[in-house]
C-alpha cells in the first residue's frame, strides 16, 4: 500500500541511518538555489520540451502509436530517455510549486503521458527504436540499445509522479508497473542472465519497488547488479570496465570506465545493499567512494577524465584542460553520495555533493537557463566560438554553453535535479534534523514519535557564511547542521531567553540538543574567505600549481579579466577579497608585470562571451 507519510523525495530507503525529508517537509525560499530553481520551472522545462518536439524525440512515441515507425524516427537510441527524464522533472516542479489541476505544467504532463502510453505494446515494451519490422529485435544489442536504460528513466519518472501526486489518474505509473513487470519476466531469474551496457535500470527498478511496494522489482534490481562483472557483453575498444561488466561490484576497488554509467550503478548497488541489509555490499561501495573521492575526482567534484570514452582515468589522472566532468556524471556522483550519506549518516557525503552541485551541477545551465555545458573542462586554452542558438551541438563543446546536444543527456539531467533539490537539503532521525545544504528555506516535519519540527532557514550561502535558523514551534530535539571539511574556524551560537551562547566547531557536525522555544535562534558562522589549495602530489598535470577556493566555490580566472590569454599567468602574492569577491595577485610571464586580478566563481565561467579561462594557476 502507499505511505502517505513517505518522504516526497527522489530517494526514500524503507531503512538506515537516516530519513529525507521530502518536498513537502522542506521548502527552497530564495538565495542561490532558490534563483535556480525559479529559472528551470519559468524557462528550462519549457525549453527542454520545445527542443524534445523540434528534435523529433517526443514525435518518435506518436510514430509509434500510428505504425509508422521505423520511418521518420529521429535522434539517438536513448532519445527515449530524454522524454522520461523531462517528465520526471515536470513531476518534481509540480510537487515543489504544489501545481493544481488546471495548472499549464499538470496538463503538459497529462498531454506527454498520453503520448507515451499510446506507444506502449501491450505486453508492456515501451521503446521507439527496437521491436518492431524495419527495426533491430527487442533486447538484441544490449551493449549500444539503452532499452533497459531508458526504462530505467521511466522508473523513475513514475516515482516522482506517484510521490508529488499519488492520486493522479494520468497513468504514467501504470506504464511503469507494466514495463518493469515485462522486465522481470524477461530478466528474471528464470529468464535472460544479462545485463544492460548502459547502468540505470538498477537505480530505477529500486526505487520503482520501494514507492509501489513491490519487493520483485528490488530484487530484479539486485540481479542486475550480481550480474556485473562477468564479461557478459561484448568486448570493445576501451575493454569491459567501460560497461562495469570486467569485476563484479563487490570486488571493485574504485568507480571505473564511463563516469556516468559508474555513478548510477553504484546508485543502485547502494540501494540493492540497504534493502537487503548486505553490509558486505555497502563496505565495498563505500571503500569504492572513497578511493574514488580521493584519487580520481576534480576539484570541482566533477569526474572522469577521458573524453573518448566518457571514463575515470587512472589514480591521479587528472589532468585540466582534458577534464570531461561530464554533468551528468555530477549529477549521478550526487545520487551516489546521497544515498550512502542517507546508510551512514557521514557528513563526507554531504561534503561531495555540496562541491559537486556548485561547481559542476551548477555550472552547466547559462543564467537564463536556455544553454549547457555537457562537458566541464578546468582549463580553456583556446577561445570558444558561440554556439547557434537553433543548433544542435556535439556533446563534448565546453568553450561555450550550447542550447541542445545531439546526445542532450545533461539537460533534463539538471532540470529534474533543480526541480528535486529540496530534498537533498535535511534529513531526520528519531531524536532530531539534520542540515546537510544550505539554502534559505522553511522546514516543517515530524519526528517518528510524533514531535513537530518546524524552522526557517536565513542564509546568504555562499557568499555570505551565516546560516540563521530559526525556530517557530516549540519543540524538544536535536538540531545537527553540518560543518564542512574546508570550514576550520567555525562557531556555533544560540540565542534564547536564557541569552546566547557560543563555541569554536570543528569539520564534521555541531549539534544542539534542547527544549527549544519560539523565536529561538541558532546560527552557525562558517569562515568563507578565499584560500589557496595544493594539489595532491601524486596528480602529475597540476604539480607546481595552486587553485583558490572561497567555501563551497572554486573560482576561476579567465582571459577577459586578466587581458591576456591565462597561459601567461604566474601567482604572485595570496589572493584578496573585497565584499566577498575575490583577486589574486598575477604576474605576466611576458613582461614581469604584476596585478591584482579578479576571478570570478567556476560556476559563472563564460558568461561574458569567448575566453581562457584555467582553474589551476602556476606558482613559477
Amino acid at each position: 500500500m502507499f505511505d502517505s507519510t513517505a518522504p516526497v523525495a527522489p530517494v526514500v530507503p524503507r531503512h538506515g541511518r537516516l530519513r529525507p525529508l521530502g518536498l513537502s517537509e522542506v521548502r527552497i525560499t530564495g538565495g542561490f538555489w532558490g534563483e535556480r530553481q525559479d529559472v528551470n520551472g519559468a524557462a528550462t522545462l519549457t525549453h527542454i520540451e520545445s527542443r524534445l518536439e523540434s528534435e523529433g524525440w517526443l514525435p518518435n512515441f506518436d510514430l509509434a502509436a500510428a505504425g509508422a515507425l521505423p520511418e521518420g524516427r529521429r535522434g539517438r537510441e536513448f532519445a527515449d530517455s530524454e522524454v522520461y527524464k523531462y517528465l520526471e522533472a515536470l513531476a518534481w516542479e509540480i510537487g515543489r510549486t504544489d501545481a493544481a489541476a488546471a495548472d499549464p505544467l499538470e496538463q503538459r504532463f497529462r498531454a506527454v503521458v498520453s503520448r507515451i502510453a499510446a506507444a506502449q505494446e501491450s505486453d508492456g515494451y515501451l521503446n521507439t527504436r527496437f521491436g518492431r519490422p524495419g527495426q533491430g529485435d527487442r533486447w538484441s544489442d544490449l551493449e549500444w540499445g539503452h532499452e533497459l536504460y531508458c526504462l530505467g528513466h521511466l522508473f523513475q519518472a513514475a516515482v516522482a509522479r506517484h510521490r508529488t501526486r499519488p492520486d493522479a489518474d494520468d497513468g504514467l505509473v501504470g506504464i511503469a508497473r507494466r514495463a518493469a513487470d515485462l522486465v522481470c519476466r524477461e530478466f528474471g531469474a528464470d529468464g535472460r542472465d544479462a545485463i544492460c551496457g548502459h547502468a540505470e535500470v538498477e537505480v530505477g527498478l529500486a526505487e520503482l519497488g520501494r514507492a509501489l511496494d513491490e519487493q520483485r522489482y528490488i530484487d530484479q534490481a539486485a540481479l542486475f547488479v550480481e550480474r556485473h562483472g562477468r564479461g557478459s557483453l561484448r568486448e570493445i575498444e576501451w575493454g569491459q570496465e567501460y560497461f562495469q561488466d570486467d569485476v563484479p561490484v563487490r570486488d571493485a576497488e574504485a568507480l571505473r570506465g564511463h563516469a556516468v554509467r559508474a555513478n548510477y550503478l553504484a546508485s543502485g548497488a547502494t540501494d540493492v545493499a540497504v534493502e537487503r541489509d548486505d553490509a558486505a555490499l555497502l563496505d565495498a561501495l563505500r571503500g569504492q567512494w572513497e578511493r574514488t573521492v580521493e584519487r580520481r575526482t576534480y576539484v570541482t567534484g566533477g569526474q572522469g577524465s577521458h573524453h573518448q570514452d566518457e571514463a575515470f582515468g587512472d589514480d591521479w589522472e587528472l589532468p585540466p584542460d582534458r577534464a570531461y566532468s561530464e554533468t551528468c556524471a555530477g549529477i549521478g556522483s550526487v545520487m551516489f553520495s546521497w544515498r550512502l550519506l542517507l546508510a551512514t549518516g557521514e557528513t563526507a557525503h554531504a561534503d561531495l555533493i555540496e562541491r559537486t552541485l556548485f561547481n559542476v551541477v551548477a555550472t552547466s545551465p547559462a543564467p537564463d537557463g536556455k544553454a549547457f555545458y555537457y562537458a566541464n573542462t578546468l582549463h580553456q586554452r583556446v577561445p570558444g566560438v558561440p554556439a547557434d542558438p537553433e543548433g544542435t551541438s556535439p556533446r563534448a563543446s565546453s568553450s561555450l554553453r550550447a542550447p541542445w546536444f545531439e546526445v542532450s543527456c545533461c539537460p533534463p539531467n539538471v532540470a529534474r535535479t533543480f526541480a528535486s533539490l529540496a530534498a537533498y537539503v535535511a534529513t531526520a532521525d528519531d531524536e532530531g534534523v539534520q542540515l546537510h545544504q544550505y539554502a534559505p528555506a522553511q522546514v516543517r516535519t515530524s519526528l517518528p514519535d510524533g514531535r513537530a519540527v518546524a524552522f526557517d532557514v536565513a542564509t546568504g550561502y555562499p557568499v555570505d557564511g551565516t546560516i540563521r535558523i530559526t525556530i517557530v514551534e516549540d519543540a524538544e530535539f536535536v538540531l545537527t547542521l553540518r560543518v564542512p571539511s574546508w570550514a576550520s574556524d567555525a562557531v556555533l551560537r544560540v540565542t534564547t531567553e536564557e541569552g546566547l551562547s557560543e563555541k569554536s566547531v570543528l569539520p564534521g557536525t555541531a549539534a544542539v540538543e534542547r527544549a527549544f522555544r519560539v523565536g529561538d535562534v541558532v546560527e552557525l558562522v562558517l569562515p568563507l574567505v578565499a584560500r589557496v589549495s595544493a594539489p595532491h602530489p601524486m596528480i602529475d598535470a597540476v604539480r607546481g600549481c595552486v587553485v583558490v577556493e572561497r567555501g563551497p566555490e572554486v573560482w576561476a580566472l579567465e582571459s577577459v579579466d586578466f587581458g591576456a590569454d591565462v597561459a601567461e599567468a604566474v601567482v604572485a602574492g595570496d589572493p584578496v577579497e573585497v565584499e566577498g569577491r575575490v583577486a589574486l595577485p598575477l604576474r605576466r610571464r611576458s613582461s614581469g608585470e604584476v596585478a591584482e586580478v579578479p576571478l570570478v566563481p567556476y560556476h559563472d565561467w563564460a558568461q561574458r562571451g569567448p575566453s581562457t579561462m584555467r582553474v589551476w594557476v602556476p606558482t613559477v
